[in-house]
């Protein structure tokens, strides 16, 4: 997937993705938003689908509850926290970019039930853990659609890149 140079400086494309996974602490926690009813919103579910059991993170399918999930997070611990959603960036459809936890205030966000933003305060607030989003601009979320393709290629890019970064539990 080729970068897209007309981006904002603050964003981070999946060049970057590549650096950052090189120098980030262990061990590493993959956790997938969204729901996978509703299109391109399942995407994080997707691709926790795709990775389970191929790298040597845990990975987990949150759905579209992820404050379930703190209690699981905490206990385990990780270092580094990915959290991979569908946002609406603006961008055109399959676009992935890396975000820090602040800057997702500027972006219209989930359909979850508690934002993203407040999701990684709180568990900010209870473990040291650095929190990164692999956010990918949806191309339609409507209730009853499956993935589009430009997203499956996003997904298919992504689920490529944290398998030679993070390497295989074969």
């Amino acid at each position: 997937m080729a970068a897209n140079t007309s981006v904002a400086p603050d964003y981070m494309e999946i060049p970057s993705l590549t650096e950052l996974l090189k120098s980030i602490p262990s061990p590493v926690m993959i956790l997938g938003i969204g729901n996978s009813l509703k299109g391109d919103d399942g995407l994080g579910p997707e691709l926790c689908e795709r990775l389970k059991g191929r790298i040597s993170a845990d990975v987990i399918d949150a759905g579209t509850v992820p404050e379930n999930y703190i209690g699981q997070i905490v206990k385990k611990a990780p270092k580094t926290l990915i959290i991979v959603d569908a946002v609406d960036l603006g961008e055109q459809a399959g676009t992935v970019k890396l975000l820090r936890p602040e800057q997702l205030q500027k972006f219209a966000l989930s359909t979850h039930c508690l934002s993203p933003h407040l999701f990684a305060q709180m568990l900010q607030s209870q473990i040291d853990v650095r929190l990164f989003f692999i956010a990918i601009q949806p191309a339609q979320i409507a209730l009853g659609t499956g993935l589009s393709e430009p997203v499956r290629k996003a997904i298919e890019s992504v689920v490529v890149l944290l398998e030679k970064t993070l390497g295989s539990n074969d």
